[in-house]
């Protein structure tokens, strides 16, 4: 059966691989000295607060999910310091990058900012991607090659009627400018309905 557009589903279910305790080497954009981004995002949570069924996500979450590397423990120690290496140097030719995000849309399991333009950090990922295949090979670049980057305000944690949420998000607020200046490796877990992390590598753009 396939799931109804128009109504909220949990997002904590298990993706394969994933079970309790287990973390996994990926990067992502992080966002801890972005204050106009988080002001955005705390507006957009002050209308979600008083509904049921959301998982509001904590300024020193909020995160851009980039690309995947593999699970701590199927990446050996010198695998993964050979895409931190093999990063490095391709990073230090991509220039940062302004963008916008917002306004926030919803999905069957998130509320989420748009990222505008859509592909201007294309070429981070891109060369992350050349890192982990020059690295590693290209058989463990396991996500595709498409992406729509986006950062989350909300996880919804239940199923139910997506009108209440899209009622909350009108009117919309506007956009806000952020910079792009470094990129993270980090180590994620998920067991608490949260996304949490540990950063092993901030690496800078040009």
């Amino acid at each position: 059966m396939t799931p109804d557009p128009e109504r909220m589903r949990d997002h904590w279910w298990w993706r394969p691989g994933w079970h309790p305790g287990r973390r996994m080497y990926t990067w992502h954009f992080t966002f801890g000295n972005q204050a106009d981004l988080h002001a955005l995002v705390d507006a957009y949570q002050a209308r979600l607060a008083g509904l049921p069924g959301m998982d509001l996500i904590p300024r020193q979450w909020l995160h851009l999910t980039t690309q995947g590397v593999g699970f701590t423990d199927e990446v050996p120690d010198a695998d993964l310091e050979a895409v931190i290496d093999a990063a490095r140097e391709r990073l230090a030719v991509v220039r940062c990058v302004t963008v916008s995000m917002g306004p926030a849309i919803i999905d069957p399991e998130v509320i989420r900012l748009e990222v505008h333009p859509a592909d201007a950090l294309t070429p981070v990922r891109r060369a992350i991607r050349d890192a982990i295949a020059a690295a590693r090979g290209p058989e463990h670049l396991t996500e595709s090659d498409g992406w729509t980057p986006h950062v989350s305000v909300a996880y919804s944690n239940s199923d139910g009627p997506m009108e209440p949420y899209i009622k909350t998000l009108d009117p919309p607020l506007a956009p806000v400018s952020v910079e792009i200046a470094d990129v993270q490796l980090i180590v994620l877990g998920r067991d608490e309905h949260l996304y949490e992390w540990q950063t092993r590598a901030d690496i800078p753009l040009a």
